[in-house]
């Protein structure tokens, strides 16, 4: 790409059911948008008007429908539902039906999305990142070896070949909430994701640990991608930009209030009962030079990959307000 920024479409399945957010992602092709990421939720965070589609199936159709956006998870987790195996399995499918197009984005994972679908018992921190350490290094090598016997702590094969994969391995982007994560980041990640919103404290100490990582491992931290999902709530109307936040009021609940919660009845409860404060979460505004202004901040700290998440039922009103207005700005 000749343009520094790529500007992407966060396809919001947990709001949307599969067929819809397929349309709404191609209109983000369509509009100029460079990327489409979606998360893999087994369980959306609302169960009265929640979706929850699988996300390597979605991706499969989206390619179908479109013809440049590159695409990818944003995140999956490889070590639960998904066995590292058919992770790599499937992105090499992914990868061969549409070159150059598909990154794979990862993360530790939430008890609300493995627990109720598998009957586990939820491991802690340490446990995860191991496992999600593991799964990277068993993916990659299934995408440049082959008769692979691997043998580790938590995931073994014993001679397994992906047969359809793609010439170059794909970049693999790791998500990261915390220091320590953000350190795993630049010991093993070829890319970062995080998201927009939080505490401006957070995201610098959170790019120095990935940077620890990366040199202590002899890696240039400049070289490793950075994405974040920006949420932005931009429109003509300020309040109802401001009324769009609501149905995401989970996302304004604090740590310990959404902890161990993996009903999505029970989340709705709470996030209903905090839903004046779910804006506060996103970029809130009418004017499209203080929307560039504030997403401007995460580019100035080094984010380069901007995946736009737009909080509205109306996503065709956020798609073509944002074109018109904030994204000449950007680019």
């Amino acid at each position: 790409m000749t343009d520094p920024l790529r500007l992407g479409y966060k396809a919001s399945a947990e709001q949307f059911a599969p067929r819809a957010l397929v349309d709404f992602a191609v209109e983000a092709e369509r509009i100029g948008l460079d990327a489409v990421a979606i998360s893999d939720h087994f369980q959306p965070w609302r169960h009265s008007n929640g979706h929850a589609p699988y996300s390597l199936a979605w991706l499969a159709a989206l390619g179908e429908r479109t013809e440049r956006v590159v695409m990818g998870t944003s995140v999956l987790t490889p070590t639960f539902r998904h066995h590292p195996s058919i992770v790599a399995q499937a992105f090499g499918t992914l990868a061969c039906l549409n070159p150059g197009r598909v990154f794979l984005g990862i993360g530790g994972g939430e008890a609300m999305n493995e627990r109720p679908a598998l009957g586990i018992d939820w491991p802690r921190f340490k446990e995860r990142s191991a496992r999600l350490a593991e799964s990277v290094e068993l993916i990659r090598r299934l995408w440049s070896d082959e008769r692979v016997t691997f043998e580790g702590d938590y995931y073994e094969t014993v001679l397994a070949t992906v047969y359809d994969r793609p010439p170059e391995p794909l970049p693999i982007y790791i998500a990261a909430g915390g220091p320590k994560a953000a350190k795993l980041v630049g010991r093993l990640g070829d890319g970062f994701i995080c998201t927009s919103g939080k505490d401006p404290a957070l995201y610098e100490s959170l790019l120095a640990a990935l940077a620890d990582g990366a040199e202590e491992e002899g890696r240039d931290p400049g070289a490793i991608h950075k994405m974040i999902e920006v949420k932005l709530s931009y429109d003509h109307d300020v309040n109802y930009a401001r009324a769009a936040c609501e149905w995401w009021g989970a996302l304004a609940l604090p740590g310990e209030a959404k902890s161990g919660i993996e009903d999505p009845v029970e989340l709705e409860r709470l996030a209903d009962e905090g839903k004046d404060r779910a804006h506060t979460r996103f970029i809130v505004t009418n004017d499209p030079e203080e929307a560039v202004e504030k997403i401007g901040t995460y580019v100035d700290l080094g984010f380069s990959e901007l995946i736009f998440h737009f909080p509205g039922e109306d996503q065709s009103r956020a798609l073509e307000q944002f074109a018109a207005d904030v994204m000449p700005r950007l680019r």
